[in-house]
C-alpha cells in the first residue's frame, strides 16, 4: 500500500511539473533568466525618483532671466554618500600604475591568468590580469613575494630619471599614468539613426587620459600662497586619505566612472555580483534633486535659509564672513563626513569642495531642456571653441562664500581645468521602478 502512494505520488509531482513548464507545451514564457535583487552598492545611498521645481527658491535679480525655475521629474538613482575621496580615487590611479608596470615593464606571465588545464591559449594572444594575484604579491613592492631584482630593475624605466631626480631617489613618473577607455556617446548615435551613410564607431568616444591628480592647484589658484605642504602631501599623505581629491578635470572624473563601471564587471561574474548600470557623473538635475533631500522649496541641502544652527554653528565648510576660513572647522577641505548628512544621507552636498556633473552648461538650458530626466550634454571636440567645453559645477566649497552652497546655485567649469575646490562624486542608475517594489 505504501508502495501504491509513493508511486501516485511520483506521478503527481511529474504532472505537476510538466504543467508549470509551459514551454514544453508550445507556450510563450520568456527567456529564461536568474532572478535579480537590487541592493545599495557599498557606499552609496538611494535616492528614490520623484519630482521637483529645480532653480531658484527665492527671486535673483542678476539671474532671473536664464535661472527660471522649472518642474521636472528624475528616476531612482543610487548615488555616492560622500566625495570621492583621496583613497578612493588612489585605487584607480594604483590600478592604472600597476596595469603599466606589468604590460609594458615587469613581463612576468605569473602576473596574468593562465589558461585551465587542458585549454588552448587565447588564439588572439590577449592576456587578462590576475588581480588577485597582484594583491598578493604587489608589482611595485619588491620586498614582497617573488618580485626579484630583475623585476625591479625593469621598473626603473616607470621612475623619474637623469636630472629629474631629488637626491637619487625613486619617484614613480606620474606623466605615464594614462587610463585609455571607449565609450559609446548614445546621443549621437541617436542624432544620427538615419543616417545611413554613419558607422557604429563614429558613435564610439576613445579617449586617453592622465589620471593622477594636478597637484600644483594648491598654489597656481592663488596668488602668493604658502600652500607648498599641501602640494606636497594632500594627495599622498594618508592624514588626507578621506578628504576629497581634487586638481581632477572633468575628463579624468569621467574616465574614473568608465573605469569603476569595469572594474565591478570584472569581478561581477566571480562574486555573484548584481548587474549595475554604468557608474556616471550626475545631471545637474540629478545633483540638485539629491541635494534637496526630499524638501520643497529650501535654499540649502539641510533645509532653511540659513548656514548656522540655532547654536550657531556653521553647517558647511565654506569661507564665511569676510575671509574666516576657520571658523567652520577647516582651513581647507575637511573630511567627507563632516558635518550633518541630508534626509537622503548624502554628505557635503553643500561646501567642503565642488563637484562636476555630466552637464554641458548653457545659461538658457532650463528653457529647452526636457522635464523628465533633464540635461544638456554635448561632447565637445578640441577644435571646438572654449564655450563648448564649459561643464556645470555644484555645490559650492571651501573657498566659496556662502551664495554658491544654495541648492539652485550653478556655475561651470572647463572640461580639462583641474581646480583646488573642485571634485566629484558618482551615480548608478536605479533598474527598476522603486527600490521598495518587491514586483
Amino acid at each position: 500500500m505504501k508502495q501504491l502512494y509513493f508511486l501516485v505520488g511520483i506521478l503527481a509531482v511529474g504532472v505537476l511539473s510538466s504543467c508549470s513548464k509551459g514551454g514544453d507545451r508550445g507556450e510563450l514564457t520568456g527567456v529564461r533568466e536568474r532572478s535579480f535583487r537590487a541592493e545599495v552598492p557599498f557606499g552609496m545611498v538611494y535616492i528614490p525618483g520623484g519630482s521637483f521645481l529645480m532653480g531658484q527658491t527665492d527671486q535673483d535679480v542678476t539671474f532671473s532671466q536664464i535661472a527660471q525655475t522649472k518642474q521636472v521629474t528624475v528616476p531612482p538613482f543610487f548615488m555616492d554618500q560622500t566625495e570621492i575621496t583621496n583613497s578612493q580615487y588612489r585605487q584607480f590611479v594604483n590600478w592604472v600604475r600597476d596595469s603599466i608596470a606589468i604590460t609594458n615593464y615587469v613581463g612576468d606571465d605569473k602576473y596574468y591568468y593562465k589558461p585551465g588545464k587542458g585549454a588552448a591559449p587565447n588564439p588572439g594572444g590577449k592576456k587578462y590580469i590576475n588581480w588577485d594575484y597582484v594583491k598578493r604579491y604587489p608589482v611595485m613592492s619588491p620586498k614582497k613575494g617573488n618580485n626579484s631584482s630583475a623585476a625591479t630593475a625593469k621598473l626603473q624605466g616607470m621612475f623619474y630619471q637623469g636630472d629629474d631626480r631629488v637626491f637619487d631617489r625613486n619617484e614613480l613618473d606620474v606623466r605615464i599614468l594614462k587610463y585609455a577607455f571607449a565609450k559609446m556617446v548614445l546621443r549621437n548615435a541617436s542624432d544620427y539613426k538615419n543616417d545611413r551613410t554613419k558607422r557604429r564607431s563614429d558613435f564610439i568616444l576613445r579617449d586617453t587620459v592622465p589620471v593622477y591628480p594636478d597637484t600644483l592647484v594648491w598654489l597656481s589658484d592663488f596668488s602668493y600662497a604658502a600652500n607648498e605642504p599641501m602640494v606636497e602631501g594632500y594627495f599622498s599623505h594618508p592624514a588626507f586619505r578621506n578628504y576629497p581629491v581634487v586638481g581632477v578635470t572633468w575628463r579624468q572624473s569621467r574616465a574614473f566612472t568608465v573605469w569603476r563601471t569595469r572594474y565591478n564587471e570584472a569581478y561581477k561574474d566571480k562574486r555573484h555580483l548584481p548587474h549595475r548600470a554604468d557608474y556616471e557623473l550626475p545631471t545637474e538635475a540629478e545633483f540638485e534633486y539629491a541635494s534637496r533631500g526630499g524638501r520643497i522649496g529650501t535654499d540649502y541641502p539641510w533645509g532653511g535659509p540659513y548656514i548656522k544652527n540655532a547654536k550657531g554653528c556653521l553647517l558647511a565648510n565654506f569661507k564665511p564672513g569676510r575671509g574666516n576660513y576657520t571658523d567652520d572647522g577647516g582651513a581647507y577641505t575637511v573630511n567627507v563626513k563632516s558635518y550633518f548628512p541630508n534626509d537622503y544621507g548624502l554628505y557635503n552636498m553643500a561646501g567642503n569642495v565642488a563637484e562636476w556633473t555630466s552637464s554641458a552648461f548653457d545659461e538658457a538650458a532650463s528653457t529647452f531642456v526636457h522635464d523628465l530626466a533633464p540635461t544638456f550634454n554635448y561632447e565637445a571636440k578640441a577644435s571646438d571653441p572654449e564655450v563648448l567645453k564649459r561643464k556645470v559645477v555644484r555645490g559650492g566649497s571651501w573657498k566659496d562664500i556662502g551664495y554658491f552652497l544654495q541648492n539652485s546655485t550653478r556655475t561651470y567649469e572647463y572640461q580639462d581645468t583641474a581646480k583646488s575646490y573642485i571634485g566629484f562624486r558618482c551615480i548608478t542608475k536605479y533598474l527598476g521602478r522603486d527600490l521598495r517594489d518587491k514586483r
